[in-house]
């Protein structure tokens, strides 16, 4: 089996993987106990439910899809083409990100703790302050490009010959994992990696001390490279989406049991660190996190897999949409935390304003624009067709006339 074209279902879970993010950081400045750059003064349990749930699989599902969209990207491609794409794709859009999107953010937070000036004011100490968060140069939720753009380059040359002829004979056996349930011996390796590292090196997302979740995140890139590169896997997760749910709600379930009664390991054992049950219970997390990841490809494979008109334009505005979204939630929530109004007020209007004032800044200022589409690291876009069929059949006609005259 090859697979020789994008397939529909993988774009869509991509865009509501995108969407979930926007539900989650709109969510952010609401949400009780977790901290976050600009908080409300009231807070909710039940939207930190709400997000502690997204959390557990919103990033690994969008690394896993990233790993099937470097695969097409290096079908036509040889590594060192890939890598300078990536480059204009990713670095570009990371450089221009860093200086002028999250500059913004840092503003609105520093306002909150004090700082009078404007934003001209503000803008210089990017260069002179240091990394965030004591200094003001942060990459901030771009970190996701940051990682993704690093596993792209060190692993291209393995990516393209694991697509070749060659590649393809010796990683045959890799299609033994299709077989029954062995798909899922494809978590292993994350749930070995986090259970063991998770608790000494916590996620920073800031590349030096994010000694876990750095290669916890690559996993699921390489997984969904392996699976669209041998697309017998995928039909394996389809085939096994059931249980994959089943073991995804089960393990949600039983987590948020032990979390609501108070019954993890560190307020029962004293020496919880060193204690088994701490590991057995930290490797619910990698395990949940899998099962919703595989669970997701296995029904959007089976009920997504159809093309609609509008999915090129939503697919197209999903990367400037994730690389927007937080600066324009950041600049609502400012002023919508100086309002008295409920928190599911709030929540609301937060969400329906960002992604109304997020759209409308893709469409009129960076999708009809080349300047700010290569900014965004989207494609160039495409040529009128009908300008090219036309312009030679008026340049004959004009020909034609002259040698007639």
């Amino acid at each position: 089996m090859q697979t020789t074209s994008r397939q529909a279902y993988l774009d869509w879970l991509r865009i509501m993987a995108i969407f979930a993010v926007l539900f989650f950081h709109s969510a952010m400045a609401y949400v009780a106990e977790w901290e976050w750059h600009i908080k409300n003064k009231e807070t909710s349990y039940l939207l930190m439910e709400f997000n502690f749930f997204l959390h557990q699989f919103r990033m690994p599902l969008l690394f896993f899809i990233s790993g099937t969209v470097t695969y097409f990207m290096m079908k036509k491609r040889s590594s060192g083409s890939f890598i300078g794409l990536r480059f204009r794709r990713l670095f570009v859009p990371l450089l221009f990100g860093m200086l002028m999107i999250i500059p913004p953010q840092i503003y609105m937070e520093r306002l909150t703790q004090g700082f009078k000036g404007n934003f001209a004011n503000f803008y210089p100490s990017i260069f002179t302050t240091g990394a965030y968060p004591e200094g003001n140069l942060s990459w901030h939720h771009l970190w996701f490009i940051v990682y993704l753009f690093l596993y792209d380059v060190v692993f291209a040359g393995i990516f393209k010959w694991s697509m070749s002829e060659n590649g393809k004979r010796k990683l045959n056996w890799i299609n033994n994992l299709a077989i029954g349930k062995r798909v899922y011996l494809l978590m292993l390796p994350g749930i070995i990696l986090y259970t063991s590292l998770s608790l000494r090196f916590p996620e920073t997302n800031d590349l030096i001390h994010d000694g876990c979740y750095f290669f916890y995140w690559l996993f699921f890139l390489l997984a969904g490279f392996a699976c669209i590169n041998f697309p017998a896997l995928m039909d394996s997760l389809e085939k096994n989406r059931r249980i994959s749910l089943t073991i995804a709600v089960l393990s949600i379930f039983i987590i948020n049991y032990l979390r609501w009664n108070q019954l993890e390991p560190y307020n029962l054992f004293a020496d919880w660190q060193h204690d088994w049950r701490m590991y057995l219970y930290r490797s619910l997390y990698p395990l949940t996190a899998w099962a919703w990841v595989f669970a997701a490809i296995g029904y959007g494979k089976r009920y997504l897999n159809k093309k609609h008109k509008v999915l090129d334009y939503i697919n197209q505005a999903v990367y400037p949409f994730y690389i927007l979204h937080q600066t324009v939630i950041i600049t609502v929530v400012y002023y919508v935390v100086q309002t008295t109004d409920t928190i599911i007020m709030k929540y609301l209007f937060t969400v329906i304003v960002s992604f109304l004032v997020t759209m409308s800044i893709y469409h009129l200022f960076i999708q009809p624009f080349v300047v700010t589409r290569f900014l965004f690291g989207m494609k160039p876009k495409k040529k009128d067709k009908k300008t090219v069929v036309i312009e030679p059949f008026l340049a004959k006609q004009e020909r034609e006339t002259v040698l007639a005259s």
